[in-house]
C-alpha cells in the first residue's frame, strides 16, 4: 500500500515535517512528483479551480508553471488537528509578460491514514509587486 510519512494523527512536528515536504515539493516546478503526494482521487479547490484526482493535477500544475515562471513558495504552520493541516503560504512569480506578483493564501489540507493529502482547499488572492520589492528569492 502507498504511504506517504509523516502518516497522521499529527504531532506539532510532524505537521511542521508534513508542510515543508510539500514546499519543497511544490518549488520542485514538478508536477509528477506533486501529485506524488495526493490520493488517487483527492479533491481540490484551487481558486476557481475544482481538480479532481492525480490525473488532473498534473496537467494542471503543468500549465500553472507554464505561465508562473521563476515560482518560489513559502509555507508557514497555521494549526492541525489528527488528520488536518491548516497553512498560510505566500509565493512570488513572473507572468509571461515579466510582470513580478505575490500570492498570498491559505490552504486547508486533509489526509488519509496513508499520509496521502485526499482534499486541498486553497484559497488565493494575487498582488503585482515591483521586482526590487521581491521577499522570497
Amino acid at each position: 500500500m502507498e504511504q506517504k510519512l509523516p502518516l497522521p494523527p499529527f504531532t506539532l512536528e510532524t505537521a511542521l515535517e508534513k508542510i515543508q515536504l510539500a514546499e519543497d515539493a511544490w518549488n520542485s516546478q514538478d508536477p509528477e512528483r506533486v501529485s506524488k503526494a495526493y490520493t488517487i482521487d483527492s479533491e481540490w479547490r484551487n481558486r476557481d479551480k475544482f481538480v479532481n484526482g492525480r490525473e488532473e493535477i498534473v496537467p494542471f500544475l503543468t500549465e500553472k508553471w507554464k505561465k508562473e515562471r521563476n515560482y518560489k513558495l513559502k509555507k508557514e504552520y497555521w494549526a492541525h488537528t489528527d488528520n488536518r493541516i491548516a497553512v498560510r503560504f505566500e509565493y512570488e512569480y513572473q507572468d509571461l509578460e515579466g510582470k513580478w506578483f505575490r500570492a498570498y493564501g491559505n490552504e486547508n489540507w486533509e489526509f488519509d491514514e496513508n499520509g496521502l493529502m485526499q482534499k486541498r482547499f486553497a484559497s488565493i488572492n494575487d498582488l503585482q509587486i515591483k521586482e526590487e520589492d521581491r521577499k522570497l528569492k
